[in-house]
C-alpha cells in the first residue's frame, strides 16, 4: 500500500505541477497582451485625431 501511494505522488505530483504552471504563463500572457493591445489602440486614436485636428488627415 505505501509503494503504490509513492508511485501515485511522483507521477501525479509533477503532472499537477505541469499543468498548474501552463495554466499561470498562460493566464500571464493573455492578460499582458490584452493590456498592450490597449495601449497601442489608444495611442492609434489619439494619433488618429490629432491629424485630424491639424488638418493633415490626407482627406
Amino acid at each position: 500500500m505505501d509503494e503504490s501511494m509513492w508511485g501515485i505522488m511522483t507521477i501525479l505530483g509533477p503532472a499537477i505541477l505541469l499543468v498548474a504552471l501552463i495554466w499561470l504563463v498562460m493566464r500571464r500572457r493573455s492578460s499582458s497582451s490584452t493590456g498592450q493591445t490597449e495601449n497601442a489602440t489608444r495611442d492609434l486614436y489619439r494619433e488618429e485625431e490629432e491629424r485630424r485636428r491639424g488638418g493633415t488627415d490626407d482627406l
